[in-house]
């Protein structure tokens, strides 16, 4: 069920950035820094929308952003859970380029959601080590609705790595689909790639 949320009227917030539910530590991590970066990211995103481009261009675009502003890294192997174990290092990165390609194609081609919509950041606070920016989303013909930006330094910069939508977390929700992908796959990273590139 929780599934079918992300990939209703709310997944294209979802394909706004990744996530993983790992404690990650702040070093520099800042109110303004944070909210600065959603802000930065919803604002390109709607350029990207409005660019009037063909929606190849848009999802190329999206992608793009996608690794400008979210750690993929991170919420590529946690999405692919104790497999990533195992996986070689050549594997992971092969798995992380089609991951982001994956979820840029997943969620992008919902961007006729957000057209005329905003995303308002409300406040920026620290949750354990973890910067949270709450935001509400005001789409077409909708309701507002709730939506926290989770955002660490882990990687050296200001990245997004979780999305909570009105309480649902965007990577559990990966998490499991990928999961049933990589069964499908016999359990291989490499055919999981593969599949991912053709989704």
């Amino acid at each position: 069920m929780a599934n079918d949320l992300f990939l209703t009227r709310r997944g294209v917030l979802a394909g706004l950035t990744g996530a993983a539910l790992v404690p990650f530590p702040a070093f520099a991590l800042s109110e303004s820094g944070a909210t600065s970066l959603v802000q930065t990211l919803v604002a390109e995103i709607q350029k990207a929308i409005g660019s009037g481009k063909s929606e190849a261009q848009i999802l190329k675009d999206f992608e793009r952003i996608f690794d400008r502003y979210a750690d993929v890294p991170t919420i590529a192997r946690f999405s692919l859970g104790v497999a990533a174990r195992s996986a070689s290092s050549s594997e992971l990165n092969a798995y992380t380029d089609a991951f982001s390609g994956y979820i840029a194609r997943k969620y992008g081609t919902r961007f006729d959601e957000f057209i005329g919509g905003k995303v308002t950041v409300k406040r920026a606070r620290m949750d354990g080590k973890v910067m949270v920016v709450e935001t509400v989303a005001d789409l077409r013909g909708q309701a507002p609705f709730r939506v926290d930006f989770h955002v660490s330094d882990r990687s050296g910069k200001d990245k997004v790595f979780n999305v909570i939508i009105e309480g649902i977390n965007m990577l559990t929700t990966e998490r499991t689909e990928i999961g049933a992908l990589l069964d499908q796959s016999g359990g291989s990273v490499s055919k999981l790639t593969q599949k991912l590139k053709t989704i």
